[in-house]
C-alpha cells in the first residue's frame, strides 16, 4: 500500500534544470506539477524545499531572491550550506530552516535533524516537524552540530549497510545461502537498534548481555577489537564531519 504523505501530489510543484528532465518525468507520473522555472516554484509555494548540490545553492537562491517574500518558508537539504549563507543570498527577514534527513526516509525510518534560521515564525517549527516526522524521526539541534549529524545519521546508513553486507559475507563464507544471510543480518541490526531505543540501556551493557563467558560472541568481539572495528567507525564519523565542514566552506 502506498504511504500517505502530508500533502497531495497535486499541491506540490517541482523544478529542475532542463538537462535533468528525466527526474521530472518520474514525479509527473505521481501527479506532481513540474516546471523548469525555479521562480514559479517560489511564487506558487508557501514551503520551498531546496534540494540541490551544495555548490549551486547560492546561485539558485540568488536567482529566486526577488520572488521570495515573508510568506515563503525556505527549507534546505543541501549538505554543508549554512543558515548564514542562505540568509545572505535571500531578502532580509526570510524564513530559513536547514535540515538533514537520511536515506531510510524511503521506508519512513529516517533519522532527521533540523536547525532554525533567525527569522522563523512561531508555527515554522511545527511545519518542519510535520514534514520530517512523516518520513521518520526528527530532532532539533544547534547548527554547530549539523556537520556532525551529517556524518553520523546522514552518512550512517552507508556504514550500517556495509556492516550488514559484511555480516552476510561471513555467513556465506561459512555456508549459508546469501539471501538468507542478508535477511538475518538486516533483521539483527534492525532489532538491535530498536532494543537500544526502547530499553534505554547503554549499548555496552546490551553487548555484555550477549557475551557469555567463554562463548562464541566474546571470541568474535575480541576479533573485532583486534581489527580496530570501533576505532574505524569513530574515525569515519570524524572524517565525514570534517568533509562536510570543508564542503560548506568551499
Amino acid at each position: 500500500m502506498p504511504y500517505m504523505g502530508v500533502a497531495e501530489a497535486k499541491h506540490i510543484i517541482a523544478s529542475c534544470p532542463k538537462q535533468d528532465h528525466g527526474l521530472l518525468e518520474k514525479i509527473t507520473k505521481l501527479g506532481v506539477v513540474t516546471t523548469h522555472e525555479n521562480g514559479r516554484v517560489v511564487k506558487e509555494s508557501n514551503v520551498v524545499i531546496v534540494c540541490t548540490k551544495p555548490n549551486v545553492v547560492r546561485k539558485v537562491l540568488t536567482e529566486v531572491s526577488s520572488k521570495v517574500t515573508r510568506q515563503n518558508l525556505i527549507i534546505s537539504v543541501a549538505l554543508g550550506v549554512t543558515i548564514k549563507t542562505m540568509e545572505k543570498a535571500l531578502p532580509e527577514n526570510t524564513r530559513v530552516i536547514r535540515v538533514m534527513p537520511n536515506i531510510p526516509a524511503l521506508v519512513r525510518m529516517s533519522a532527521s535533524v533540523y536547525t532554525l534560521g533567525n527569522n522563523v515564525l512561531d508555527g515554522d517549527t511545527d511545519i518542519v516537524q510535520k514534514l520530517l516526522c512523516s518520513i521518520g524521526y526528527c530532532e532539533e539541534i544547534h547548527e554547530s552540530l549539523m556537520d556532525i549529524a551529517t556524518a553520523l545519521s546522514g552518512s550512517g546508513p552507508a556504514y550500517v549497510f556495509t556492516v550488514i553486507q559484511s555480516l552476510a559475507d561471513g555467513a556465506v563464507k561459512m555456508g549459508m545461502p546469501r539471501a538468507q544471510a542478508l535477511r538475518l543480518a538486516a533483521q539483527a541490526v534492525m532489532g538491535s537498534a530498536k532494543l537500544v531505543i526502547d530499553s534505554g540501556e547503554h549499548p555496552d551493557s546490551l553487548k555484555d548481555d550477549v557475551c557469555s563467558p567463554g562463548g562464541c560472541t566474546i571470541y568474535a568481539m575480541h576479533s573485532l577489537e583486534r581489527g580496530g572495528f570501533r576505532s574505524s567507525l569513530i574515525e569515519a564519523v570524524e572524517i565525514a564531519t570534517n568533509r562536510a565542514k570543508a564542503i560548506g566552506e568551499s
